[in-house]
């Protein structure tokens, strides 16, 4: 094995698991996936381009997306679920998310979902850390009225 294929293989490991989540989230489980493998199919045939990128994981979730834009179909369970990874999924979350722009559940999705800081949502969505604010702030005041939460004042 090469240094650089060893490179990649490091990469991989560490960059599969938040590329997919992410994904999987906005896009659904199977388009998720297809789109986190074509992203880092991607990755390795470009890898000397990659390399030289601040945020790669950025980079490929763009990737993925566009390449999975077309056959998007959904993101998140429509009813209750446990998963594999013993998440449970709020059943109302769902319709909530979808009333949300694209571009504040993707933020939200990020953020919450999948624990990307704003740099990381800035530069994977290419609007400034403030604009992630803002989409967070207003898609999550959304998702509280339709699921009727209230915030602690204290």
């Amino acid at each position: 094995m090469t240094v650089a294929d060893a490179d990649y293989v490091s990469f991989f490991e560490e960059a599969e698991p938040r590329l997919r989540r992410a994904l999987v989230a906005l896009r659904g489980p199977e388009d998720g996936i297809d789109a986190t493998a074509e992203a880092l199919a991607w990755a390795w045939q470009t890898w000397p381009r990659v390399t030289e990128m601040a945020n790669p994981v950025g980079y490929l979730f763009r990737v993925g997306q566009s390449r999975s834009r077309s056959r998007r179909q959904g993101f998140l369970p429509a009813r209750a679920t446990t998963g594999a990874d013993g998440l449970y999924v709020e059943p109302a979350l769902t319709p909530a998310l979808a009333e949300l722009s694209e571009t504040q559940r993707t933020v939200v999705v990020l953020v919450h979902g999948c624990e990307w800081t704003y740099t990381e949502v800035a530069e994977a969505l290419r609007i400034s850390k403030s604009s992630v604010g803002t989409h967070l702030a207003r898609g999550m005041a959304r998702l509280r009225r339709h699921l009727d939460v209230e915030l602690d004042d204290a």
